[in-house]
């Protein structure tokens, strides 16, 4: 499975297999009218319960608190079937968005995709 996205207007860039784990790429700011978009595909792809969803964040510069709360819905998602969820690639900005609201303690996160897939 691999959808590309060549609107660069989308948050959503691109969506693929590696192996048993789904690799999700993000890109621009995640705010209260682009966190519509994160959350239906995530809802897509939560209907497929991948065992693993590493989520790409390198190309987000921001996030608000309603991309967060997309984050967190699709986090208890993937644990109501025993998945988990990866954060790759996370700037200082958004970094600091989720250890103010202390989600690093509940999203690993990870500086690649590498690093994830790896562990």
């Amino acid at each position: 499975m691999t959808k590309s996205n060549d609107n660069p207007d989308m948050v959503v860039q691109n969506i693929r297999r590696e192996g048993t784990v789904t690799v999700l790429e993000l890109a621009g700011d995640i705010d209260l009218h682009r966190s519509v978009e994160l959350r239906e595909c995530l809802l897509e792809i939560m209907q497929k319960k991948p065992k693993t969803l590493v989520i790409n964040l390198s190309q987000v510069g921001f996030m608000d608190s309603s991309g967060l709360a997309t984050l967190v819905e699709a986090m208890q998602l993937s644990r109501r079937y025993g998945g988990g969820i990866k954060l790759v690639g996370v700037q200082q900005r958004v970094r600091s968005i989720l250890e103010i609201s202390r989600l690093d303690s509940i999203f690993p996160m990870f500086e690649n995709e590498a690093e994830a897939l790896a562990s």
